[in-house]
């Protein structure tokens, strides 16, 4: 059984008492009871995305032999690892004033609805071609073997929204880089992107180099 759930911030109040105990790092001063919630913080984290990568079903030779495919279903299909996931990625950016989540088809539109109403902003989807009914802005981008499309509505963005990019999965990169070229190049600032799974061993974030890319659940192979 999963641990119960909790939002996770990053600030506490501390009392008057713990003034006096102080450690110096670098330039911050923090309490030893702020060191020790902060250690406590870590590892309840890290417990939690250990928890949430059990639920997630390694299906070796999918879609083509040699490659092993983390299915992501049976962590969907779990209450209480779903209410976990979609904390854990609310609390990413959790007080950062965000305008609009953007979700990528399809998998992204899972949690990105989700992660804009925790976040009290607005929900955009990416489509492929032909889905949305009015003006749209359009990015093809290269794949393995050829290309794809991926559109969004020109009044979805505005000037100067500060937006996040959601999906599922952070592989090669490509899709989301495609996604920043959108959300910019309608004048919205990419605040950050998030992914339940990252494929370490794989080169995503070199394509999204200088940008906040977060992630929950890692594997290396």
């Amino acid at each position: 059984m999963l641990a119960g759930r909790r939002r996770i911030r990053m600030t506490r109040a501390f009392s008057d008492s713990d003034a006096g105990e102080r450690e110096i790092v670098g330039d911050d001063i923090m309490s030893l009871a702020e060191i020790g919630f902060l250690s406590r913080l870590r590892e309840e984290t890290s417990n939690i995305m250990d928890q949430l990568k059990q639920l997630i079903r390694e299906v070796p030779d999918f879609p083509n032999p040699g490659i092993n495919f983390y299915d992501i279903t049976t962590l969907l299909k779990h209450p209480e690892g779903l209410r976990l996931t979609v904390d854990a990625l609310a609390a990413e950016f959790e007080g950062d004033n965000i305008d609009t989540v953007v979700g990528v088809e399809a998998r992204g539109f899972i949690f990105a609805p989700a992660l804009a109403y925790h976040l009290r902003a607005g929900f955009v989807p990416v489509r492929k071609p032909k889905k949305l009914p009015a003006e749209k802005a359009s990015i093809s981008y290269d794949l393995e073997y050829g290309q794809d499309t991926l559109e969004i509505h020109r009044d979805a963005i505005g000037e100067g929204h500060r937006v996040v990019i959601a999906d599922d999965l952070l592989a090669t990169g490509g899709t989301a880089r495609a996604v920043v070229d959108l959300v910019e190049g309608l004048g919205g600032k990419v605040v950050g992107l998030v992914f339940v799974v990252e494929l370490e061993f794989l080169p995503g974030r070199e394509k999204l180099a200088g940008y906040d890319v977060r992630s929950l659940i890692k594997y290396q192979s």
